[in-house]
Formats: C-alpha cells, structure tokens, sequence
C-alpha cells in the first residue's frame, strides 16, 4: 500500500478548517444548552454531572480559542495537535457522559473522519487508533466502576471499527477527490497554454483574422488585420463605417460564395489585400471569420520571374540588338556631322540617337535585374556614411543643385550593402534634384537622417520640392516599366526598392504637405539582418 501523504490545495484545506471550527463549536453550543438544561438528566446516566457540565463548558470555551486563533496553520504539526486535542476532549465528555449511550462516541467517529481529510495516511491512522483506544479503554474502565457497563463492550469495538473504516474510506475518498481536482486543473492548464498558443499564433500570424458578428461589428481582430487596415483599434467598430470596401465584398461573397471578392487596398501605397470569408456557427449566433491575404509579395514573385525571363532573354538577344542598334546610332552621329543637312534633319537625326540611347538603356536595366548579384551587408554607421555619400555626390553636381544633409541622434547604425545603397540613393538624389529643377531654378534635394521613436530604427528621408507625385500614380511608381517621362525605362524606382528589400530594408514614398515628394527608407536593426 502506497504511504504517500494526502494533499489538498491551501484554498481547500483553508475552507475545510474553517468548516470544521463552526462544526466543533456548534457541537459545544448543543452540549453547552443539553447539560445547562438538565434535559440530559432523563437520557443520560450520568456519574458526575458538574464535571460533565464543566467539561462540556471546557470542550466550548477551548474550542472558541482554537477557532480564533488557529485561521492559516503553517505546518502539519498544528493540524495533529488540533484533532488529537479534538479526540482527547471528546473521549474525556464520553466517559462524563456514560459512554456509549451517550452518543459522543458517534462524534469521535465524525473527528477522525474530518482529521483524516486534513491530514496524512499514516498519521490519520494514527488519530482513528488512538480514538478506538480511548473508546475501548474508556468503557473497560467505566464499567470497572459503574455496574451495568459491561454490556457496551460490543458497541464500544463497534465504534472503534468505525474509526478506522471512516478513516479509510475518507481517505480512499480524499485521494479519488484529488486526483480528479489533479486532473480537472491539468486540463485546465492544458486548455489555458492551449489558448494562449492559439492567440500568440493567431497575433504572429501575417494573414489578417477577423471576426463579425451579423451587424459587422468586430469581435476579434489579430494584429495583422490592424496593421493592413490602417485602423489603430479595430473591435468593437462596425466596418460599414470604419471601413465600407470590406462590407462590399463581404455582401458581393454572400451572394455567391464561388466568386472570388475583389482585392482591395486599405491605403494609398499600402499592401493589396485578397479577403476570403467563412462561415462560424455558433448555437443560435452566426459570425463571420475573415481571412485578409497581402497579394502584394505574390504580384512581386510574378514581377521577378517576369523580369528575370525577360532578363535572361534579353541576355541571349542583347548582342543580336547591340549589333545594328550601335550601327544605327553611329550612322546617325554621322549624318549629323554632314553639312549638307538642314536643321530638320539634323532634328531627326538627334531624335534616332536619343532613342537608340534610351533603347540600350534598358537593355542595361534588365541585364542588370538578371545578373543581379546577392547582397552582402556591412556594418554601417548611418551618420558618418550619409555624410560622406553627400560629400562625394556634391562633387558631380551641377551650380544651380544642391544637397543638404539633416541628422538628429548619435549612434545610427544597420547592416547593409554600401555599393547597393549608393546606387539606390544616387537614383533617388537624381530624380528629387531633376523634379525639383522642373518647379525651381535652383534644385534642391534634403537627406534627413533620424531614429523612428516607436519602432528605435534608423530612418533615411530623401525629400525635394518638385511637383511630387499624382495621387492617382502613388499606387505604381513602384512597378516595374512604370515612367511618366518617355526618357525613362520604369525600373530606377523598382530596383530601388528591391536592393532595399534584399537589405531588409523598406522604400516607400509619402506626400509632403508643404509640396513636393519624400521616399522614405526604414533600415532593419543591425542586430536582425542575416
């Protein structure tokens, strides 16, 4: 047989304790009134009836002590000293009172039953043995000095049987007890990590989570959703306000299900978004789980398969092109050396050259995209490299172009390629410098260098004062092809971004109040770039 004690959590002993001081004292109450009352008198055979009454009295009052003073016990031993106290006072009333036919002895049994749920196996064991002891011996020396009392012998082993059997069958009984409140709190925290790996999972994930009730209003919304809305607290909003464009596909896939709802952007430059929707079932409530996919990594695989086909494409034909494109443009730079031409010929001639020029710049472009080669990040010190870049651009610049260099804040640093940031920085100086040259006589470019306060990376503003860009064209200045010049190729912007992106970097552009454009770069902390 297993000696293993018998635990209860501290709420549950607390609480039977507690119970078990009301039981005593409510049991001196009743014996306190009996005896007071001279009613015990007509049942009861007493031999001495004021020491009866002053145990009785004693059995309360010590009682009463106990039951205020011992609220939290700190150790077993407490426990132990209580309910052989309980055994000792109850047996003494047993042999005032008569002993079996007094019924105290049915109150012995009920003590070693409390004190082997409080207790331990062995030492409730203990407690029901020393109780039979008391039962038995009692009676043998009551009968020793009352005649008559030999006839409570049997009663007398039977309640000392009942001590033991109520205390084994407590025990069998706190023991099932506890492993079902072992279990049921195993569950429990089963369940609780359950759900909090199911809402750390659904917070991580990139796909945005909604839930709906049927008036649209959010019950259940994770971070990801939140981030491509645009919306700082989504629960508790009703998107047919917040945010109707969601509401219209929502009620364009109820209608039929098989149709795929249109995507959908939260923001101007913001990610485009593929919403699905589900059905969630709940008794008699009908919510809506939305799934919001970013298609926007998906449409830039597709643009990067595209441009390397096209790359290694170009690659094989480049120099069936080269051939007659050079040919071509040197018997136009010849031709225009003639004499003989005229000013409209020689206009014709220039255009043939711009053209070719153009032509092999973009074959350069994309050459380019298909030998790209992989980054390789470097410590840098933001400031100081700004700094220098800006130092080293001036010297190619023009008398009526300037740069200017803005820096708040020490200790700037990331991990990045410097020759690949050159190259995005020269391109977007140069085209702040050309669209402010179109608004100004003197093109001016800033280079604005600080720490973002809520996420503490180094940001890297290149603003101008141009026109800026079309609100209608915000969405695709990042597109490959995408040019509002007819000098341009479409692929500055969009290499840009992608020696940005191979960085762990990110490009975007915003409009600036005052007029004009910002492309914004968010370096990666120099810590999380592989």
């Amino acid at each position: 047989m297993a000696t293993e004690p018998i635990t209860l959590s501290d709420d549950q002993s607390r609480r039977i304790l507690r119970l078990y001081h009301y039981y005593r004292l409510t049991i001196g109450l009743a014996l306190v009134l009996l005896i007071s009352s001279d009613l015990h008198q007509d049942v009861l055979d007493v031999i001495n009836p004021a020491m009866l009454r002053n145990g009785a009295w004693a059995y309360l009052i010590v009682n009463i002590v106990v039951a205020v003073s011992m609220q939290q016990p700190r150790r077993s031993s407490q426990l132990f000293g209580l309910a052989l106290m309980d055994v000792v006072l109850l047996s003494a009333l047993f042999y005032l009172a008569g002993g079996t036919p007094s019924g105290i002895g049915n109150l012995l049994v009920i003590a070693v039953a409390i004190s082997n749920i409080l207790l331990g196996r062995r030492i409730g064991l203990l407690i029901a043995a020393l109780a039979s002891i008391g039962i038995i011996y009692l009676t043998f020396y009551l009968a020793l000095s009352k005649p008559g009392a030999e006839s409570q012998y049997v009663q007398a082993g039977a309640l000392g049987t009942l001590c033991f059997v109520a205390a084994l069958f407590v025990q069998a009984l706190t023991r099932r007890l506890q492993l079902s409140e072992n279990l049921a709190r195993q569950r429990a925290e089963d369940v609780a990590n359950l759900e909090a790996l199911n809402a750390l999972i659904l917070q991580r994930m990139r796909t945005g989570i909604l839930v709906i009730d049927a008036e649209h209003r959010v019950l259940l919304a994770n971070r990801a959703a939140t981030d491509m809305l645009a919306l700082p607290e989504l629960a508790g909003q009703v998107l047919d306000t917040s945010y109707p464009p969601l509401i219209e596909r929502l009620q364009q896939w109820r209608t039929n299900p098989t149709l795929r709802p249109e995507n959908l952007r939260a923001v101007a430059g913001g990610p485009t978004l593929q919403p699905s929707f589900a059905t969630l079932q709940h008794s008699e409530q009908s919510n809506t789980l939305v799934f919001l996919e970013d298609v926007s990594h998906i449409t830039q695989q597709a643009q990067q398969l595209k441009l390397a086909s096209l790359g290694r494409l170009t690659a094989g034909i480049a120099h069936e092109i080269r051939n007659p494109l050079g040919a071509i443009s040197h018997a136009a730079q010849l031709l225009q050396e003639s004499e003989a031409l005229d000013a409209p010929d020689r206009r014709l001639t220039q255009i043939i050259q711009d053209h070719s020029r153009r032509m092999n710049l973009i074959i350069e472009n994309v050459l380019q995209l298909s030998r790209r080669r992989q980054a390789e990040p470097q410590l840098l010190d933001l400031k100081y490299w700004v700094h220098r870049f800006a130092g080293e651009f001036r010297n190619g610049l023009k008398g009526n172009q300037s740069l200017h260099v803005e820096s708040v804040g020490s200790s700037l640093q990331t991990r990045m390629d410097p020759n690949q940031l050159i190259q995005v920085l020269s391109n977007l100086v140069q085209n702040g410098l050309r669209y402010s040259g179109q608004q100004h006589a003197e093109a001016q470019v800033w280079l604005r260098l600080y720490r973002e306060p809520d996420s503490d990376l180094p940001v890297l503003e290149i603003l101008d004062d141009g026109p800026g860009v079309k609100p209608d064209q915000m969405a695709n200045i990042f597109e490959p092809f995408f040019t509002t010049e007819n000098k341009g190729t479409g692929l500055g912007l969009y290499i840009s971004r992608e020696l940005c992106e191979s960085n762990q970097a990110r490009l975007d552009y915003q409009p600036r109040a005052e007029g004009g454009s910002c492309f914004r770069i968010v370096f990666a902390h120099p810590r999380k770039v592989a």
